[in-house]
């Protein structure tokens, strides 16, 4: 393992790579200047142009009975390891970029909670430095347009309508990186700020809505592309009252983001919106507060302060439920292994799919040549045991 980073790059041998075409059994994937150069069965001939040589290049690095998967892309998280993207500092900010990293995510929007909009604007311009060198994909406001009904884990007394000159100023306030805003389209001025972040190349997201059916229907009209936590913090499913989840399900032009933790979702649940939606329009995310990856305790949530026990994040007052501890290697093991989804659409919706809403698939979501090195190593039981980041080892497997 030592030898795979020399001079010319990585081979992978052994692996079973999953491509979007299908897996290549026992294949030999190799790595050049942070790209992915092949992926071959281990057999075929002749080695690609730019492929590192095994005659004075890198030792090949047997993963034979291990999977490879894309690096995992979180499109919501606000924190991790203690620390929260919202405390507005870059030792904060990193410290949730690495504990995610660690768990496989190589890409990731930074979310925000409802705050003062000065304090959100001052977020943001931390988030965007760090945006702006490619440590993040960008920035994801959620709230503080939100419905007061279904506000969650969002402070009450500083909600307030999405008025179109205030989301401009928060999407301003990202300098070119604000990627995604959550709103609820119901409330005065949804609709016209729908258009607005439509207009300028920013993801309208609906979630923590008390729309019904139509209104949410208005909304993807106009502009709206994601679902925020489908099915958390909006009205359920009815059968007089469809509300936003079958609006939002129905409709192709629609990613439906859902957090595969077991306590969010049921998982007849998260099988139904597979069967509507597909892989192809689901993007698992974790919604991860301060305490993924940490233990049971107190953290806080923004303004808010959560307790976690027995890795439930609830709210110290009121008792609502407050993001997740999730990571997403977690969430791929759980969905294949528990929600029996195969390897592929996992693949699908921790990767592709959200690479996609980034318009992103250019470069990462998938192994295949010319695309960044981001991918992930599991073993046999889909443990995570090595992640490598534009071609460089964030986990080495065997170390």
């Amino acid at each position: 393992m030592r030898d795979s980073m020399r001079e010319g790059g990585t081979v992978l041998t052994g692996a079973r790579v999953v491509q979007p075409a299908g897996t290549v059994e026992d294949a030999r994937l190799t790595v050049a200047d942070g790209r992915i150069a092949s992926v071959t069965p281990a057999d075929a001939a002749p080695q690609a142009p730019g492929e590192p040589r095994d005659d004075g290049g890198p030792a090949a690095v047997d993963l034979s009975g291990h999977w490879i998967v894309p690096g995992f892309v979180d499109i919501h998280v606000h924190g991790a390891g203690g620390a929260s993207f919202s405390g507005g500092t870059h030792e904060q900010a990193r410290t949730v970029i690495d504990t995610h990293r660690a768990h496989g995510t190589t890409t990731m929007l930074a979310s925000t909670v409802t705050g003062d909009l000065d304090d959100l604007a001052r977020q943001a311009g931390v988030l965007a430095e760090l945006a702006e060198d490619g440590e993040l994909a960008g920035i994801h406001f959620e709230g503080p347009f939100i419905s007061p009904h279904r506000c969650g884990a969002h402070q009450p007394a500083l909600l307030r309508d999405p008025e179109p000159a205030d989301v401009r100023k928060l999407v301003e306030a990202g300098r070119g990186q604000t990627r995604m805003l959550t709103l609820a389209p119901e409330l005065p001025g949804g609709l016209d700020s729908v258009r607005l972040l439509a207009d300028s190349g920013v993801i309208a997201a609906v979630g923590h809505t008390d729309s019904s059916y139509d209104a949410v229907r208005e909304a993807v009209e106009a502009g709206a592309t994601v679902a925020t936590h489908l099915f958390n913090a909006m009205p359920a499913l009815g059968h007089r009252a469809p509300g936003p989840v079958a609006a939002l399900l129905e409709d192709e032009r629609v990613t439906v983001e859902l957090i595969n933790d077991g306590v969010h979702l049921h998982p007849a649940v998260l099988q139904l919106a597979f069967r509507r939606a597909g892989s192809g329009r689901v993007a698992f995310i974790t919604d991860a507060m301060g305490a993924a990856g940490m233990g049971d305790g107190r953290y806080p949530l923004g303004p808010m302060e959560v307790d976690v026990q027995d890795g439930v994040a609830r709210l110290v007052d009121g008792g609502s439920i407050a993001g997740s501890t999730l990571t997403l290697d977690t969430a791929f093991r759980r969905a294949v292994t528990v929600d029996r989804l195969p390897v592929g659409d996992a693949v699908e919706a921790l990767s592709a799919t959200p690479a996609k809403v980034l318009g992103a698939y250019d470069r990462i979501g998938s192994l295949e040549p010319g695309k960044d090195a981001d991918l992930v190593v599991l073993d046999a039981g889909f443990a995570l045991v090595g992640i490598m980041r534009k071609g460089a080892w964030i986990v080495e497997p065997g170390s």
